[in-house]
């Protein structure tokens, strides 16, 4: 994918830099939502050239509880979008999202919003988690407001590729993507959360994101 590309490019800048290694970031910024990547050499360039973040949200997770913006203040977090229902993508998805828990279990908050959150209140949500045999207490299975997931969705997680803001906010959500959130709810990396190949970067971007 182009995303990789990019990558290898950015780890050639990256090499070529050794004499300011403490300033060099390896991963690019996505600041828009056709996620054109943008590599800095200098963390002290990054407030004035990065303007999008993730917003506020507030939803409830699988055991009623709410969980916000404030449980992912200051740490990495990676999201995607699924229904219990889906008898697509979801299911590889959530699979995949899981051999991510796995290896990084207390390393990472996973968020997975609901597309159908109509259907997919917290009692529904806690029995698909323990369907697919998932433990880990950072990984929040999320419902609330169809519009406010819908907003969240394309607006800060650019969560379908090349659409994002002008896409209806009332036609229906599907992505395969996940989306990479560093400790300062800046967009990192986007991945093709159907393909295992995908998941193995997405761990090692993580890993580079907490040496950062």
């Amino acid at each position: 994918m182009y995303r990789i590309v990019f990558l290898l490019l950015g780890s050639c800048l990256a090499i070529s830099c050794d004499d300011e290694k403490s300033s060099t970031i390896a991963l690019p910024y996505y600041n828009e939502p056709d996620f054109t990547p943008i590599f800095i050499e200098n963390k002290s360039e990054v407030q004035t050239k990065i303007s999008h973040k993730i917003g506020d949200f507030s939803f409830l997770n699988e055991d009623s509880l709410k969980v916000s913006q404030q449980n992912i203040e200051g740490k990495i977090h990676v999201a995607n979008f699924i229904f219990t229902s889906c008898g697509s993508i979801c299911p590889t998805m959530t699979k995949n999202m899981k051999m991510v828990s796995d290896r990084l279990k207390n390393e990472v908050v996973l968020l997975s919003f609901s597309v159908t959150p109509w259907i997919d209140k917290p009692s529904v949500l806690k029995k698909f988690k323990a369907k697919n045999n998932i433990t880990n207490p950072n990984w929040h299975f999320l419902t609330g407001n169809r519009t406010a997931i819908y907003q969240l969705a394309r607006q800060s997680y650019f969560a379908e590729e090349d659409i994002g803001f002008s896409k209806d906010s009332t036609e229906f959500l599907h992505t395969e993507h996940f989306i990479l959130v560093d400790k300062s709810k800046r967009i990192r990396g986007v991945y093709n959360g159907t393909l295992t190949l995908e998941m193995l970067q997405l761990i090692d971007d993580i890993k580079t994101l907490k040496a950062e």
